[in-house]
């Protein structure tokens, strides 16, 4: 296990660096002059060039990515050119609200994906696992705007049931209920794909492992139906389960993007979004590297669980 841990973390570290010179290079290409951009289409060349040298913008591209990776490893991730404020404190609470928001989708996803790929499975060929399974192609099929923009006008705007949009009252903030009443609608539309994608997998895992030698075995030796699928079954279709769960989690970081647009949820997408349209180039990098930092952690997590729960699998990475 020890060193299936190392391999795992050196790849890890490899990944973040190949992550990191991916983004530096690609905000290279991005067209416009991010002084410019800072100081205003009024500066003069003089003070553009100063500024420049400042940033350490007018040095070679390896020293600048040296620069930008030092940077980083100290916590220091330089200062919005439009904000004028230091990127680790804009990001660091937009952040912490894009977890939030990630992990209300991904309860939604296993509270809801794997019960309904189980009984699925269970019930192969039945009007329910032909019901579900339908369900769920048109979920999975479901562009993640579309979803947001159908729950908004459905529970929001119709029935009045749940706020449009934000992360609690302004006027009236009521703690963690208020934040849980907003967190359900943009959860539960970024969970729509998600969702179905981890209840069709349950579903074609679970078929499988009912039709396997030990479980007739079981059945035969008279052990109850139930304790069959939630026990002996259940344990066995884990380790696929949880590596499409650790997939579907990147899915989620890529979507939830458009959700807290449309729901103006206070977080890391949003702040990219605005981001983006206002060319703040070091608010792009540290947006999109925090992302992909979180991603390779979540995909770090389930290798290791999922080798814990099938040990053949350390064997084999």
């Amino acid at each position: 296990m020890i060193g299936f841990l190392l391999r795992r973390l050196g790849w890890t570290v490899l990944i973040l660096v190949g992550v990191s010179v991916l983004v530096f290079l690609l905000m290279q290409l991005v067209p416009g002059d991010p002084v410019r951009t800072m100081l205003g289409m009024s500066a003069t060349g003089e003070r553009v060039e100063e500024v420049r040298h400042q940033l350490g913008l007018d040095r070679s591209l390896p020293i600048q990515y040296l620069d930008y990776v030092a940077g980083v490893l100290h916590g220091e991730l330089g200062q919005s050119l439009v904000l004028s404020q230091p990127v680790s404190s804009i990001l660091f609470p937009k952040l912490l609200n894009t977890v939030i928001l990630s992990a209300g989708s991904l309860l939604i996803c296993l509270l809801v994906g794997i019960p309904l790929g189980v009984l699925a499975g269970a019930r192969q060929y039945s009007l329910f696992d032909r019901g579900s399974m339908f369900i769920s192609l048109a979920g999975a099929s479901v562009p993640v705007y579309w979803a947001a923009l159908v729950v908004v006008s459905i529970f929001a705007l119709q029935l009045g049931w749940f706020p449009t949009s934000g992360m609690y009252d302004t006027r009236n903030p009521g703690g963690l209920a208020d934040v849980l009443h907003h967190l359900v609608l943009p959860a539960a539309a970024a969970a729509v794909v998600p969702t179905a994608v981890i209840a069709r997998m349950a579903r074609g895992t679970m078929v499988e492992a009912l039709q396997g030698d030990h479980v007739r075995m079981l059945r035969a030796s008279g052990v109850p139906e139930r304790s069959v699928i939630w026990r002996h079954a259940l344990r066995g279709i884990m380790p696929p389960v949880v590596n499409i769960v650790g997939l579907q989690v990147g899915y989620l970081l890529g979507g939830i993007i458009f959700v807290e647009v449309v729901f103006n949820w206070p977080g890391l997408g949003g702040q990219l979004y605005t981001s983006i349209t206002a060319g703040d180039m070091p608010l792009i990098q540290s947006g999109v590297l925090f992302i992909a930092l979180v991603f390779v952690l979540v995909n770090l997590i389930t290798d290791v669980t999922v080798a814990l729960l099938d040990p053949r699998t350390r064997k084999a990475a």
